[in-house]
């Protein structure tokens, strides 16, 4: 069945973009979650989606917009986006969480208002609200691949400082680490790999694949590291066989991802529910005097 993805070079581009998408999003998901911000992908992909409906409205006025991919300006908004989030934590000091859906919904609203001014939906646009496998282009896969350069990269060096920062903020400010310069890097990596994965699984799902293979992860992981294995396994298993069936079933990948992804963190939930119960009820067996 995988074989056919390597006949067709639109085919080859979904593919090996999905294989970085898969291992990306669980990534950063996994710091995500640990901070409970798992809510900033949501409003960084809408961010994202006003980027996009910008670009495509400036193409049908502007000549030069016509030449530029769609994904740099979603890129440059989505990093715009995470920018104000981070300027929004501190400007309201003890209620940071507020900064999220403060750009959720400016998001959503100029987006909708460029989406009006470009006479409402369109092929192009619907492709990057649900994920499309004919989309990706020769383009996107190299411009994925040098995110993915530079996002693992920022990880490897920086692991430790996210590590501490992702338990204890105050105790890493503490300790001297620079909190609000690896914050804000983080949070543009966040914002790069949004953007980059609107093309795989759409812009209204992407934040599924930053959350769902984490949540099924941590069912069975038992160390911070270990989170990061299962939940990339499961992430990039999502999104393999979700491009698979998409393609042999005429489905929306984005919307097959998810659902794949879903099915695994049910899947994980009742194993584990059933490990646990088995285990109590062994213990609950006395021994006969």
């Amino acid at each position: 069945m995988i074989e056919v993805f390597f006949r067709f070079e639109f085919l080859q581009n979904a593919f090996f973009t999905g294989i970085m998408i898969g291992f990306l999003a669980p990534l950063l998901g996994v710091f995500l979650v640990v901070k409970r911000m798992s809510l900033i992908a949501d409003a960084l992909s809408h961010v994202t989606l006003t980027g996009i409906a910008f670009s495509l409205l400036m193409s049908k006025y502007v000549t030069a917009f016509v030449l530029v991919n769609p994904l740099y300006m979603g890129i440059a908004f989505s990093v715009g986006g995470a920018l104000l989030i981070e300027q929004l934590r501190h400007v309201y000091t003890y209620y940071k969480e507020l900064a999220i859906p403060i750009i959720l919904s400016g998001g959503i609203g100029l987006g909708v208002v460029f989406i009006s001014l470009a006479d409402g939906f369109n092929t192009d646009l619907f492709n990057y609200l649900f994920g499309s496998v004919i989309a990706v282009t020769r383009v996107d896969l190299w411009t994925i691949l040098g995110i993915t350069v530079i996002v693992t990269t920022f990880i490897i060096i920086f692991y430790k400082e996210l590590f501490f920062l992702s338990f204890d903020e105050e105790q890493a400010a503490v300790a001297g680490l620079p909190r609000r310069w690896l914050h804000l890097m983080f949070i543009v990596m966040v914002a790069l790999v949004i953007a980059a994965s609107m093309r795989i699984v759409g812009i209204l799902l992407v934040s599924a694949l930053m959350s769902l293979p984490v949540a099924a992860a941590m069912q069975w992981a038992k160390s911070f590291k270990q989170m990061f294995i299962f939940a990339i396994l499961i992430g990039e298993g999502a999104v393999v066989f979700g491009l698979i069936s998409a393609y042999h079933l005429d489905l929306a990948p984005g919307g097959t991802i998810v659902m794949l992804a879903v099915g695994i963190l049910i899947l994980s939930i009742s194993v584990r529910k059933l490990r646990d119960g088995t285990v109590v009820s062994l213990r609950s067996i006395r021994r006969p005097a």
